[in-house]
């Protein structure tokens, strides 16, 4: 009779090494914090149009991208909450960035679409894994450097439209953080579907056999 394999490797108790159950935690108000940035940035530059003050909202989105989870390692704060915020912040700054960009042209609607076929891409592969009884594959390194790149690539882009002195030289530098993330992007999540089709034929492999 054929066992079905176990979900995922449990490393072994040590205690207080791995993501806790707290909710109340330095790392885990940042990220609400940014959260909370989201619909601010929106108002900012689709309503009141204040494209200085939308700038400074996002450049201060993408600096606590990593600090947040580096004050985590640092204060042990680590916790489960805090492993399904960070992602979450990080994607909802850039789509929600990606549609306002489009909406006023600052952005070409095929640069969104391309981030936007990665979700897509990322969604149906979390839906296989789910249905298989997987969560979420880790975040990988690759997937936050590309989200880093785009994270600063916005608001030097967004600099670019606002700031005229500056225009050539920022929209310079932003396009070619916002290409490299691209880039960086689709590579993490050509990473995700292979581990993710790692697991689902590990599922698989035994009842092949069986």
């Amino acid at each position: 009779m054929s066992r079905r394999p176990a979900r995922a490797e449990q490393p072994p108790d040590t205690g207080d090494q791995g993501p806790g159950n707290r909710v109340l935690t330095l790392p885990n108000l940042i990220s609400f914090g940014r959260l909370l940035g989201v619909p601010l940035f929106l108002y900012l530059f689709l309503v009141a149009r204040s494209d200085v003050a939308a700038v400074v909202v996002l450049a201060i989105g993408g600096t606590t991208d990593w600090v947040d989870g580096w004050i985590a390692r640092r204060l042990r704060q680590v916790s489960r909450l805090g492993e399904l915020l960070d992602p979450l912040a990080d994607r909802l700054y850039i789509l929600a960035t990606l549609v306002a960009f489009t909406a006023r042209e600052v952005v070409p609607w095929q640069f969104t679409a391309a981030l936007l076929a990665r979700e897509l891409l990322l969604l149906a592969s979390l839906a296989v894994l789910r249905r298989h009884g997987y969560g979420p594959p880790p975040v990988h390194y690759m997937g936050k450097t590309a989200t880093f790149l785009l994270l600063a690539a916005f608001p030097v882009l967004l600099l670019a439209t606002a700031a005229t002195g500056v225009a050539t030289a920022a929209s310079a530098i932003g396009w070619a953080l916002a290409w490299w993330g691209l880039v960086l992007y689709w590579v993490a999540g050509g990473m995700y579907v292979v581990q993710a089709a790692r697991l689902v034929r590990a599922v698989r492999g035994p009842r092949a056999v069986a």
